[in-house]
């Protein structure tokens, strides 16, 4: 039996039943349905290295949480209470100082935490290296000083819909933790140009950086961020208005590495801007480009071109696409082995001729078709024989039923009534 990691050691029912004696009597005890030798092992402390309690979250209260920390101490490593909306700051104390090695912890959703436990953290645990607080509203920049000042070893950092934090713990932050690889600050409204030049002068190891719907972020600062974390692989700034072909120029130009670029809502860019993108990123994996509206088949050519590694590609209501882009697509070195998913929701001039051009991506698993007019159920089997497993959504209007008996009520096609 491999003890090493909680959720594998015995079967799901023996952690249930170990886990069970946890969350219930408050008090961790045997169970007496297993034989002694698991019993010795399920309360040995030095296997519970780690431990996910999605799962479980409604029946997690504080008190769990400290009977953990006490029985694991420092043998644990990553610890998940991901959606335990019933664990607060005072239960995040006392593991924080009985677990002084934990590596990666997870608060997640957990809305009754404040900037105390952040305090607790940087006060204990100095080895952290990945906190996700994504969702606790109640963070703000004293939370970042905190983890600044006491865990120097800090490698991704999620809190996003922190709306709170603004430039001066961004600030703070990355000073003293020079080692960032991931920065998730999605929703962090408060976040302008000049929090973005604070981590790309303090943040060369920089792999990961979502800045989704952060509405005030322009050009200025998204340069910086290009011209000073050259290792960046992924970039999303969905729903950032302002950006213009600038950033794809200087993505270009500085992160050769770039595997993912996530812009949909970004209706500035063009395939100027993408061309050069596609000329200098040869290894983009995924790309969502919804509503790009200025975009041609074009960018699609360029990407046909100089992108082999495409897997996973969002063109929904670029209105421009044509089967022409697609054709230059389907043909190209990534179609055959690597393209798994395209998105070509809500793109009128798409007709059964893509669908055609795409039957030899033998690697392509979904396909999306919502409001594509042009679509037929003719084109869509045709596309099925070739590729039996695909997963096609498309909706098809059905038609409008005949007048009722007497044509006093008002009459309107099925889609309309769901309406």
């Amino acid at each position: 039996v491999c003890v090493s990691e909680v959720c594998i050691w015995f079967s799901v029912s023996v952690f249930n039943c170990v886990l069970d004696r946890i969350v219930k009597p408050v008090k961790l005890t045997l169970c007496p349905s297993l034989p002694q030798s698991w019993n010795v092992l399920a309360l040995d402390g030095s296997n519970w290295q780690r431990i996910d309690l999605f799962d479980f979250q409604r029946d997690i209260e504080g008190r769990v949480v400290e009977n953990i920390s006490k029985r694991c101490g420092g043998f644990l490593r990553k610890l998940s209470l991901r959606g335990c909306l019933g664990v607060g700051d005072s239960a995040l104390r006392t593991f924080s100082q009985n677990c002084r090695n934990i590596e990666l912890l997870s608060l997640n959703g957990c809305t009754k935490i404040t900037d105390s436990t952040c305090n607790s953290l940087s006060k204990f645990c100095p080895k952290l290296k990945h906190l996700d607080l994504a969702s606790c509203t109640s963070i703000t920049n004293l939370s970042l000083k905190a983890l600044s000042e006491g865990c120097p070893l800090l490698e991704q950092l999620n809190i996003s819909w922190c709306d709170q934090v603004t430039k001066d713990g961004i600030q703070a932050l990355v000073r003293c933790c020079p080692g960032l690889k991931g920065l998730f600050l999605k929703g962090c409204t408060q976040l302008e140009d000049e929090a973005l030049k604070h981590i790309g002068a303090h943040c060369p190891e920089l792999v990961t950086l979502n800045l989704q719907t952060c509405s005030q972020i322009t050009d200025e600062g998204l340069i910086t961020i290009c011209r000073g974390c050259h290792h960046l692989q992924s970039l999303c700034v969905s729903g950032c208005a302002n950006i213009t072909d600038a950033i794809l120029h200087a993505l270009g130009l500085n992160c050769p590495r770039l595997r993912i670029l996530e812009v949909a809502r970004c209706s500035q860019l063009t395939d100027v801007g993408f061309t050069t993108l596609a000329r200098n990123c040869h290894e983009l994996e995924k790309m969502d480009l919804e509503e790009c509206v200025q975009i041609t088949d074009g960018t699609l050519i360029q990407l046909s071109i100089h992108c082999p590694r495409l897997q996973v590609l969002s063109l929904s209501h670029c209105e421009l696409i044509t089967d022409d882009g697609i054709r230059h697509l389907g043909s190209g070195p990534c179609a055959h082995d690597r393209l798994e998913v395209i998105e070509l929701d809500n793109c009128p001039l798409i007709t059964d001729a893509s669908l055609e051009h795409l039957k030899t991506c033998h690697s392509l698993d979904r396909i999306e078709l919502y409001d594509c007019q042009q679509i037929t159920r003719a084109g869509i089997k045709r596309l099925r024989t070739h590729l039996p497993n695909i997963k096609v959504h498309a909706y098809f209007a059905p038609v409008t039923p005949p007048p009722s008996v007497g044509g006093s009520r008002q009459r309107f096609c099925r889609c309309c009534i769901l309406l």
